[in-house]
C-alpha cells in the first residue's frame, strides 16, 4: 500500500530548534483589498488591523502584505518610488506601526512585500538618470543602451515585457540636448524594463544598488517586520552583453531554461547578500516568488546561505487530477529535500486565478478548492492563504471599463489581467461593498450575489468554506502526527490520491466521478458530506489510523 516515502530535516519532527515558520500557515493580505477604515474605496493598514481578528479566528500564524511602499501604483505598489515609506493610500508609515503592533499583540507575524528587480520611474534615482547623459554614474544604476539601427531607433535585443511589448522604452529627448549644435546631439537611449516602461530594471551590478537594499532591509527589520516576500527572486541579474533570446514568447512568464530575463547564477550573489542581513536578525524570514520550470533550478535558490523559503508554483499549475497533483508534490518535495530545506504552497495569490475558478467554477469549482484546501493543509511545510480563498470566493469577471491592471493597456486589450482576482474582500451584509467599505464605490467593483460568502454569513454556517478552513488549521496544529514530520505516499486506484503523515493522519483525494472507498480509519475532517462511508467525488478528507 505504501508507495515511497521520506523525512528530511525540516520536515521532520518539529523541536525546540525549528524557527517558527517551519509549519506555519500563513495569510496573503492584498492591502486595496482587505478592508477600507477611512471610506474612500480603497483598503487600506487601518483595515488590515480591524481584520486582524479574524486571521486569529482563522488560525494563521501571521500575514504577508502585498506592496505598502510608496508608490506612484502604475502596477498597484509594484513601482516603488520610496522603499522606505509606507504610501499615503494606504495609511502612512504611522498605520504600519499600529497595525505591526495590533499584529504583535495577537501573535501574528508580519511578512512585508520586497520589490528589488525594479523601481518606480518617479524614484529620484530614475528621474536623475532621466537629467542625466549617457555613461553617467546616475544612468549607470539602470539599464541604459543605444538602440540598434542607423539612429538607434530599434531596441537594444529582442527581449519581451512580462506585460506585453518590447522590455525596452526610449527616452522621450534626445541625448545631450543642452549642446548647442544639434549635429552634437546623440540618438536617445532606451532603458530596460521587464514589466511596465513605468519600472526599470536596475543594475545589480552597480554596488549602490546592493547598498541601497541593504538598507531598506535594516530599516524594516529595526521597526519590527518579521520577514519579507521577495518580488521576482528569481529576476535582478542580467546575463552579461544582454543577448537575444533564441525563442521570444507572448512575453509572459514562461520561466524556461532559454529566457535570458530570469535565473541567471550571479543572483544567488545578491540572495547571499539578503541573507547575511536576515541573519543579523534571529527569527527573521525570507520567501521568494520563484519561477523555473527546473527542480534543481528552483533548489538552488534554497541553499542554506540563502532564500529560507521559495514559493512552487507546480501546484497551482497542476489541474484537478490526481496525477498530475501528486506529480506536483512529489517533485516540490524531493526539490526542498536536496538542499534540506523546508516546503512552501499556495493555492493561489494576485497574479493568478483564484483556485474555485481555475477547478471549474461555481459548485464544482468550489468543491474541488474545499479539497484542495485539504491537500496543502496536510502537506509538510508552509501553507499561504490568498485573502478570500478561506471563504471559497472564485475570480470575478470585470467589464472593460474596470479594468485596472497594466497587463490590459499594454497587451492591446488581448490579456485581460490579474483585476479578477482582486476584488476588494466580502465581510458582511447583503450588497455590496459588504462592509469593506463605506462607500459602494470600491476601487474595482464588487459583484451581486455575494451575501452569502461575507465573512459574517460563513461564520454562522458550520458548513461553510470558512469553518472548513478553521477546522482544517485546528487540526493541523493540535493533532501530533501533523508535527511528527515524515511523508509517505499511499497506493490508491487512478484519480485517487493519498499520503500519510507522522504515525497515522492520512489525507485522500478523490478526482474522480464517482465515490470512492477511503483507506480504513477515523475521520476527522471532510470537503463534502461522506456518501456511506464513501468519499465523493472531488473530495478530501483527513482520517487517523491509530
Amino acid at each position: 500500500m505504501r508507495a515511497g516515502s521520506f523525512l528530511n530535516r525540516q520536515n521532520g519532527p518539529m523541536t525546540q530548534s525549528e524557527p517558527w515558520w517551519h509549519a506555519a500557515v500563513l495569510y496573503q493580505v492584498y492591502p486595496r483589498s482587505f478592508k477600507d477604515a477611512n471610506g474612500d474605496g480603497v483598503g487600506d493598514l487601518d483595515g488590515v488591523a480591524q481584520g486582524l481578528d479574524h486571521l486569529v479566528e482563522l488560525g494563521v500564524d501571521g500575514l504577508w502584505l502585498s506592496p505598502i511602499m510608496r508608490s506612484p501604483m502604475a502596477d498597484h505598489g509594484y513601482d516603488v518610488s520610496d522603499p522606505r515609506d509606507v504610501d499615503p493610500l494606504f495609511g502612512g508609515i504611522a498605520a504600519f506601526d499600529r497595525l505591526l503592533q495590533a499584529a504583535h499583540t495577537r501573535g501574528l507575524k508580519v511578512i512585508m512585500d520586497l520589490v528589488p528587480n525594479h523601481t518606480s520611474d518617479q524614484h529620484p534615482w530614475f528621474q536623475a538618470a532621466l537629467a542625466a547623459g549617457p555613461e553617467s554614474p546616475e544612468r549607470s544604476r539602470y539599464i541604459f543602451r543605444d538602440g540598434k539601427g542607423e539612429s538607434g531607433e530599434e531596441p537594444p535585443n529582442n527581449w519581451p515585457s512580462i506585460f506585453g511589448g518590447p522590455a525596452w522604452t526610449r527616452v522621450s529627448s534626445p541625448d545631450g540636448v543642452d549642446s548647442p549644435s544639434a549635429a552634437e546631439t546623440k540618438p536617445a537611449q532606451w532603458y530596460l524594463h521587464l514589466f511596465a516602461p513605468e519600472q526599470p530594471d536596475l543594475n545589480w551590478e552597480h554596488p549602490e544598488v546592493l547598498e541601497d537594499l541593504e538598507t531598506t532591509l535594516r530599516f524594516w527589520l529595526d521597526r519590527g517586520a518579521d520577514g519579507f516576500r521577495i518580488d521576482v527572486a528569481h529576476g535582478m541579474a542580467k546575463p552579461k552583453g544582454l543577448p537575444d533570446m533564441a525563442e521570444v514568447g507572448s512575453g509572459l512568464l514562461d520561466h524556461s531554461p532559454g529566457d535570458l530575463r530570469f535565473n541567471q547564477p550571479a543572483v544567488h550573489d545578491i540572495h547571499r547578500r539578503i541573507r547575511a542581513v536576515l541573519d543579523e536578525y534571529p527569527g527573521r524570514m525570507t520567501v521568494g516568488e520563484i519561477w523555473a520550470r527546473d527542480d534543481k533550478v528552483f533548489a538552488e535558490f534554497l541553499r542554506p546561505d540563502e532564500l529560507h523559503l521559495g514559493f512552487n508554483f507546480k501546484l497551482v499549475e497542476a489541474p484537478f487530477d490526481a496525477g498530475e497533483i501528486r506529480s506536483a508534490v512529489t517533485r516540490s518535495l524531493d526539490a526542498v529535500r536536496s538542499v534540506g530545506a523546508t516546503a512552501t504552497w499556495t493555492l493561489s495569490n494576485h497574479d493568478v486565478e483564484r483556485e474555485a475558478t481555475r477547478y471549474g467554477g461555481g459548485a464544482l469549482g468550489v468543491a474541488r478548492a474545499r479539497a484542495m484546501a485539504l491537500v496543502a493543509l496536510a502537506l509538510p511545510g508552509v501553507v499561504f492563504v490568498y485573502y478570500g480563498a478561506e471563504l471559497g470566493l472564485e475570480s470575478v469577471q470585470l467589464p472593460d471599463e474596470a479594468l485596472q491592471d497594466p497587463m490590459w493597456e499594454r497587451s492591446g486589450h488581448t490579456v485581460r489581467g490579474r483585476d479578477s482576482c482582486r476584488i476588494p474582500l466580502p465581510w458582511s451584509g447583503e450588497a455590496p461593498p459588504y462592509g469593506f467599505s463605506s462607500t459602494p464605490d470600491t476601487w474595482l467593483p464588487m459583484p451581486e450575489g455575494w451575501s452569502e460568502a461575507t465573512v459574517a454569513h460563513e461564520e454562522a454556517d458550520p458548513g461553510s468554506t470558512l469553518s472548513l478552513y478553521r477546522h482544517a488549521i485546528a487540526l493541523r496544529r493540535s493533532r501530533p502526527e501533523f508535527a511528527e514530520g515524515g511523508f509517505e505516499w499511499l497506493d490508491l486506484p487512478e484519480g485517487q490520491l493519498a499520503f500519510q503523515r507522522g504515525s497515522g493522519a492520512i489525507c485522500v483525494l478523490n478526482t474522480t466521478g464517482a465515490a470512492v472507498q477511503m483507506p480504513k480509519g477515523e475521520v476527522l475532517i471532510a470537503s463534502a458530506a461522506l456518501e456511506e462511508g464513501l468519499l465523493p467525488p472531488n473530495a478530501a478528507a483527513w482520517l487517523v489510523t491509530n
